[in-house]
């Protein structure tokens, strides 16, 4: 009996029968130290654009805001020409870190309380470099004043005047005392007109917050005169971000939104201004 040629039908079964050869993955430990620095580069750049953690290390910003509140900071409403406003909780670096004028020497705002968080560790420090854990070193306070604007304490009631118009900060601050500048034991100062670039800030915890009204100099002033703020305002660009959320204590998880005390206040200042 004569054997068959080998045709295209046998060659084509000899090439189906050969193993494929498999794709090379890459090795489970490569690919898990990729998703690591993956995730630590996109950390980084949401920290430094976008949304950065801190938390809350003293009684100033009560009621609202409490002593080891986590905070979360949004840094895209002050991208470009955007700048903070009245009424918003911003986060800022020490003013008195930052290169006073020719000669000048620049107070620290922070104390020795406020400089990290309560329980720091070596993890919770590497997190916090990269955005992934609140971190301390900064202050938070809300903004009364920007630039142009004066601030005069107080009228008949005890309200802060911002450009002449009464501020009603009684819905979102808290005071034992009987005006809403205490900090200076005494309820007769002012401040501005606020230089440009510059805030002035105050703790909605009146009477214990160590705020712009506090680093006002009003010593050896005349009667109605202006005090020295020269350190008392605060550079816009020490500003971090506006405060909008709290994510812990997950009780009190919520937004963190601006008083509408400070949208009559805007539109009474425009109204007389026009």
């Amino acid at each position: 009996m004569s054997k068959e040629p080998d045709g295209p039908e046998s060659a084509a079964g000899a090439t189906a029968s050969r193993p494929r050869a498999e794709k090379r993955r890459m090795p489970v430990w490569q690919e898990s130290l990729l998703l690591l620095v993956m995730a630590v580069v996109l950390a980084l750049i949401v920290k430094t654009f976008l949304v950065q953690a801190f938390y809350i290390p003293s009684k100033s910003m009560q009621p609202g805001l409490q002593v080891n509140d986590r905070i979360l900071v949004q840094k895209v409403s002050y991208w470009g020409s955007g700048t903070p406003q009245r009424g918003d909780v911003v986060v800022f670096e020490d003013p008195g870190e930052m290169p006073g004028a020719e000669g000048q020497d620049r107070i620290d705002w922070l104390d020795s309380n406020e400089q990290q968080p309560a329980d720091p560790s070596l993890l919770t420090d590497v997190l916090g470099k990269i955005g992934l854990y609140p971190t301390g070193g900064h202050l938070v306070k809300r903004v009364i004043g920007v630039a142009g604007d004066t601030i005069v304490c107080c009228d008949s009631q005890g309200r802060l005047e911002v450009d002449g118009v009464p501020l009603d900060s009684s819905g979102f601050t808290l005071n034992n005392s009987r005006c809403d500048g205490p900090e200076k034991a005494t309820c007769d100062w002012s401040a501005g007109p606020i230089p440009d670039g510059m805030l002035f800030v105050m703790g909605d915890h009146r009477d214990d917050s160590a705020d712009s009204s506090y680093h006002l100099n009003c010593v050896g002033r005349e009667k109605d005169a202006p005090c020295d703020a020269s350190q008392a305002y605060v550079p816009v660009s020490a500003v971090v971000g506006k405060v909008f959320a709290r994510v812990w204590p997950a009780s009190r998880m919520g937004l963190v939104k601006r008083p509408t005390a400070f949208d009559s206040l805007d539109s009474a200042i425009e109204q007389q201004d026009q």
